[in-house]
């Protein structure tokens, strides 16, 4: 495992930073954070789970910073907490059982899937409806449940552009306004990271000083990031993840290209 110097550190815990607000605003913080890692000199399955660790500490302060648009949904959260937590147990148990080639290849049409959805998300709002996927009833929360547990499980196990898939499925899904169900993506993907990180702590080959170092740039970028998303507004923060989210996937297209 790569040794982590002076330098090291403090360049991780820049990118960790960027990394909290990425996340706290539209999700996929990660792009950043782990190729830090790898250009640190760790191996990816080092940095996946140490990566994961250490951005811990910007989705709960992601969380905190949004307690008003989480104020009325606290049951909302607790009804799909049991997919989360049972979605992070698969992928975090996947994640160091079998290679992540399979699932990086597939990466890149998840997050652009996603930018189109928000882009498309009125359309896709009111087929939804039509078919009573969307509100209440059986249907709906059966289509909810479900998608928030297959996303857990990727979240655990890679994780890259989680917030932005999560979510354009909450504004399909459910009747709400876009900074409210920011506001809720965060705190789901706090669960699923919580349940990868406790994981990954206990089983995983995390660099605790490299961990260390991010956790408090990330911090500080979850807890500032949510004033950024507030700022933007309701339309340019969907374009903000829009944009970002076409980028991160032609990015991650030209990776696994190049592999």
């Amino acid at each position: 495992m790569a040794r982590v110097g002076e330098l090291e550190a403090l360049f991780l815990a820049a990118a960790a930073a960027v990394a909290g607000a990425i996340n706290a605003v539209a999700g996929g913080g990660s792009l950043i954070s782990f190729p830090a890692l790898i250009a640190a000199g760790f191996d990816p399955v080092p940095a996946n789970v140490t990566n994961t660790v250490a951005l811990w500490p910007g989705y709960v302060a992601g969380s905190w910073a949004y307690r008003p648009e989480l104020a009325r949904q606290s049951g909302r959260a607790v009804r799909l907490a049991p997919a989360c937590i049972a979605g992070a147990g698969a992928g975090s148990v996947l994640l160091l059982a079998t290679p992540p080639e399979a699932f990086e290849a597939i990466v890149p049409f998840l997050i652009y899937g996603a930018c189109a959805a928000m882009l498309l998300q009125r359309r896709l709002r009111s087929a939804a409806e039509r078919h009573r996927f969307r509100g209440g009833g059986r249907r709906a929360a059966t289509a909810l449940h479900g998608s928030v547990f297959v996303l857990a499980v990727y979240g655990a196990y890679f994780g890259a552009g989680l917030g932005i898939v999560l979510l354009a499925v909450l504004l399909v899904l459910l009747p709400d306004d876009i900074q409210r169900a920011n506001a809720l993506k965060g705190l789901l993907s706090a669960v699923i990271n919580s349940v990868a990180a406790v994981w990954f702590a206990v089983f995983g080959p995390v660099s605790w000083t490299a961990a260390a170092a991010m956790a408090a740039g990330s911090l500080l970028g979850g807890y500032g990031g949510v004033g950024i998303a507030r700022r933007l507004g309701a339309e340019r923060l969907r374009w903000a993840v829009i944009l970002y989210g076409a980028a991160v996937g032609s990015l991650l297209l030209v990776r696994a290209a190049q592999a």
